[in-house]
């Protein structure tokens, strides 16, 4: 009786804290402070992220420096995440400036978290804001992007137990003469 019970509590707690977390927003506490946030993208319905992809301005040396412009996320299938088969590649606002690093594919599995790396604001000089991003895979491996160079990573967000399925930036509009920063903070969706 006392055994099956505690099948019952656990079955519950289970049940309720997948119910919490699906369809919430997970967040990291060291994103950029400029920008609006954008848009929600979403992967297609009975998909999740697998694989993403970053747009990244290398180092202009003379220049107006942003980093981070864009994540893609690659959504596949959950049953069909090994074969690849892309069904929708989703981002929020992308960013002008940069070219696309490469996809990162979780080697069996599908993205649950992540940590942000992130410039703090240098006063009188060159701001970037985000510069790159780790994600955890439900299989624990860890991605890290071919982001930029500048900043540090902040704590891992919580976790998405069902899978990330959307995406949401935080964006500096083009600022013409002044400090461009692009890509500030982002936000997932869970599955």
């Amino acid at each position: 009786m006392v055994r099956k019970m505690l099948l019952s509590w656990i079955v519950t707690l289970t049940l309720l804290h997948t119910t919490l977390i699906h369809g919430k927003d997970i967040y990291v506490n060291n994103g950029g402070p400029w920008g609006v946030w954008e848009w929600l993208d979403m992967c297609p319905y009975n998909t999740v992220a697998s694989g993403f992809d970053l747009k990244v301005e290398p180092p202009r040396r003379d220049g107006d420096d942003t980093a981070l412009n864009a994540i893609k996320l690659l959504c596949t299938k959950p049953g069909e995440r090994e074969s690849r088969t892309i069904q929708a590649q989703i981002t929020s606002k992308e960013g002008g400036w940069g070219r696309w690093t490469g996809i990162q594919w979780c080697p069996s599995g599908f993205l649950i978290s992540f940590a942000l790396q992130v410039e703090w604001p240098q006063g009188n000089g060159d701001d970037t804001a985000a510069n790159n991003i780790m994600f955890q895979c439900s299989d624990n491996n860890i991605l890290t992007g071919n982001g930029g160079g500048w900043g540090t990573f902040g704590d891992w967000s919580e976790r998405c137990e069902s899978g990330i399925c959307g995406i949401r930036t935080r964006d500096e509009l083009p600022q013409g003469n002044g400090d461009d920063t692009a890509l500030n903070d982002v936000a997932f969706r869970c599955c």
